[in-house]
C-alpha cells in the first residue's frame, strides 16, 4: 500500500500544481485592467512550493498585484526572480541558480510585501573526481592517469590543499615528498620536491626536498606555504616552484594559514597541548594562543578572525581578530558524533581540515583519524553557516566508501583537507581514495 499511496500523493501534488498554474493564468488573462493601488498595502498571504533549487517555479498568492509584468519585481535575498505571470492576486516567478533561503519581497512601484516565512533553497551539490587512480603511488598525468600517496602509510596527516585565482589547485603530497599542481583542466605536475627522495633542500622544482609536507597556505600574489613535520620546517614556494625556507617551528608544525587581512603568517602545532604560532619572514615566533588539545585545521576569514578545528575537543573554536579572545562556535566540547542542526546541538567526529570561502562560510573535511578509520562516524565534508554556525552535510555521509554522486548520495573515505575557490567550488583531499575530489553546487 505505501508505494499506491506516495505514486497518489505526487499525482495530487502535480495536479494541485497545474490547476494553480491554469488558475493564474486564466486570471492574468481575465483580470487585463487590474492594477496596483499605490495607497493600499501590498501582502503576501501564501507561495508554493516551500522549498527547490534554481529554476523552481513560485506561485506566490496576496492582494494589490499587478498584471503588468514590467512593474513587478520579486526578490530572494536580492537575487531578481523572473516573473512570468502575474494577476491581481497571484504571481508566478522563476527562482534563479545560486540563491540562498530567505523570505519572498514583491516590490511594485514604491509598495513592497514580503512573506512571513522563507523559501527554503536547496543546492544541488554534484561530487565528481578531478585528479588521482586511487592507488598510492606516483605520476603526473591527466585526471585519473595521476596518482599520489596521500595514504601509503595509515599515519600520513595531509590536509594540505589550496586553490589560486587561476583555479590551480596545489596539494601536499605526504608520502611523495612534494607539492602537486593540478590546473583546471585536471592535469596534474609536480611543482616542488622530488618524490624519489624526502629529506631538506631548498631549490627549485625537483631540486627542492620535503620529508611530510603536510598542509598549504596561500597568499594575495599565488606564493605557497608549506609546513613539514618531518623537517620542523616552514618553507616559502613562489608559484614557479622555488622552496626557500621561511623558518622552523618552536613546535612541530602541523597546519599553517596566512591572514590576507593582516599579510601575516601562522602556524599551530597538533599536539597536547598544541599552540598557534605567527612567524615572520626572518623565522621570529611569536606564540599567540596556547593550551588548545590538537589545533587541526587553521583559517582566517576576511577580517582577520581565526578558526580552528580543535580535533581533541571535537569543536571548532574562533579567536577574535586583535584580542585573540576564543570561544565555540559550533560542536559539543568532548562529544564525538555525527550531528547536524544548530550549532549548539551539532557534533563533530575528529575534525581535520577547514575552508573558508568569500562570504565567510567554512568548510569541515570530517575525519582527522590517524589511520583514516573508515568507522569514524563522520567520513564528510560539512558547512558551517556564517555567523549562525548552523551546521549541516555539504556531501558525504557517515559511511566510508567511494562514490561521485549527487550530495550525501556521494561518498568519501577519509577526507582530510578541504578547499574552495573563488566561485564557490569545493576540492576535497581524499585521503584512504587517494584521490582529489571536486564538488560543484548547482
Amino acid at each position: 500500500m505505501k508505494p499506491f499511496i506516495n505514486i497518489k500523493t505526487a499525482h495530487i501534488q502535480l495536479l494541485r500544481g497545474t490547476v494553480c498554474l491554469l488558475l493564474l493564468l486564466t486570471g492574468c488573462k481575465k483580470d487585463k485592467e487590474a492594477s496596483y493601488n499605490s495607497s493600499s498595502p501590498i501582502t503576501i498571504s501564501d507561495f508554493i512550493p516551500k522549498k527547490g533549487g534554481g529554476g523552481t517555479e513560485v506561485l506566490i498568492t496576496g492582494t494589490n498585484f499587478t498584471s503588468d509584468l514590467t512593474k513587478i519585481s520579486v526578490t530572494l535575498n536580492g537575487l531578481s526572480l523572473k516573473v512570468i505571470g502575474a494577476s491581481a492576486t497571484q504571481i508566478m516567478a522563476v527562482v534563479p541558480k545560486k540563491s540562498a533561503s530567505g523570505p519572498i519581497k514583491v516590490k511594485i512601484e514604491n509598495g513592497e510585501g514580503s512573506s512571513q516565512t522563507n523559501f527554503n533553497y536547496e543546492y544541488t551539490r554534484t561530487v565528481t573526481t578531478l585528479a588521482g587512480s586511487g592507488n598510492a603511488g606516483f605520476s603526473n598525468g591527466k585526471g585519473t592517469d595521476a596518482s599520489f600517496n596521500f595514504a601509503g602509510q595509515n599515519w600520513y596527516r595531509s590536509s594540505g590543499i589550496v586553490v589560486d585565482d587561476n583555479l590551480n589547485v596545489y596539494v601536499a603530497d605526504p608520502g611523495n615528498h612534494c607539492i602537486r599542481k593540478i590546473d583546471p583542466d585536471g592535469n596534474v605536475t609536480t611543482l616542488a620536491g622530488n618524490p624519489a627522495l624526502g629529506g631538506y633542500a631548498d631549490g627549485k622544482g625537483t631540486a627542492a626536498n620535503f620529508s611530510l609536507p603536510y598542509d598549504l597556505a596561500i597568499d594575495g600574489q599565488g606564493n605557497l606555504y608549506c609546513v613539514d613535520p618531518g623537517n620542523w620546517d616552514i618553507r616559502k614556494i613562489t608559484p614557479d616552484g622555488q622552496a626557500t625556507t621561511w623558518g622552523f617551528g618552536s613546535q612541530a608544525p602541523w597546519s599553517i594559514a596566512f591572514d590576507k587581512s593582516s599579510g601575516k603568517l601562522f602556524y599551530a602545532s597538533c599536539s597536547n597541548p598544541g599552540n598557534i604560532y605567527q612567524i615572520d619572514a626572518q623565522g621570529n615566533n611569536k606564540e599567540i594562543i596556547s593550551g588548545l588539545i590538537y589545533p587541526a585545521g587553521i583559517k582566517f576569514d576576511q577580517t582577520g578572525n581565526l578558526f580552528i578545528s580543535v580535533h581533541g575537543d571535537q569543536v571548532i573554536r574562533k579567536f577574535s581578530a586583535g584580542t585573540w579572545q576564543g570561544s565555540i562556535v559550533a560542536g559539543q566540547l568532548n562529544k564525538v558524533g555525527y550531528v547536524n542542526g544548530l550549532a549548539t546541538s551539532a557534533q563533530f567526529a575528529y575534525p581535520w581540515g577547514l575552508a573558508i570561502d568569500n562570504n565567510n562560510n567554512l568548510y569541515l573535511a570530517g575525519n582527522g583519524t590517524g589511520g583514516g578509520s573508515t568507522s569514524n562516524p563522520d567520513q564528510s565534508i560539512r558547512f558551517i553557516q556564517a555567523n549562525t554556525y548552523q551546521v549541516s552535510t555539504f556531501a558525504g555521509s557517515n559511511n566510508a566508501g567511494y562514490t561521485d554522486g549527487i550530495g550525501q548520495a556521494a561518498s568519501f573515505s577519509a577526507p582530510g583537507g578541504v578547499a574552495v575557490d573563488k566561485n564557490g567550488t569545493v576540492y576535497v583531499l581524499d585521503k584512504n581514495n587517494n584521490r582529489i575530489r571536486k564538488i560543484v553546487s548547482e
